[in-house]
């Protein structure tokens, strides 16, 4: 898309160009390939509204994840993450909802490991 942009009248009259910026996580992949560029937005993008995914929930065979099942964070003691950081993916909504069950569920967990 964005390659196709650039033949667009407005950018043409601006002199308007793409410029490579290297990416360790992507180098070793084809350059302008569909990976590439996914590769590329996943690692370059941010969102301004709605932050999640921060401290990855996931199994202990997963090197990005920092949270495990129960919501501890890894290789640490007495230290939880209950909130919509530990999402490994945004959902398409608003994360009011998801992160009350994150949080009530959190509760539950904390309260279930101190015998209550």
């Amino acid at each position: 898309i964005q390659q196709q942009m650039l033949t667009t009248d407005a950018l043409r009259k601006n002199e308007a160009e793409l410029h490579r910026i290297p990416l360790p996580a992507c180098m070793f992949i084809l350059h302008d390939s569909d990976e590439y560029w996914e590769c590329y937005i996943r690692h370059l993008t941010i969102t301004l509204y709605h932050p999640a995914g921060t401290a990855k929930m996931g199994p202990s065979s997963d090197p990005d994840a920092v949270v495990d099942e129960r919501l501890r964070v890894r290789n640490t003691t007495r230290l939880r993450v209950v909130d919509a950081s530990i999402m490994p993916y945004i959902v398409s909504a608003n994360l009011n909802a998801p992160t009350i069950m994150i949080g009530e569920k959190g509760a539950d967990l904390i309260k279930e490991d101190n015998g209550f």
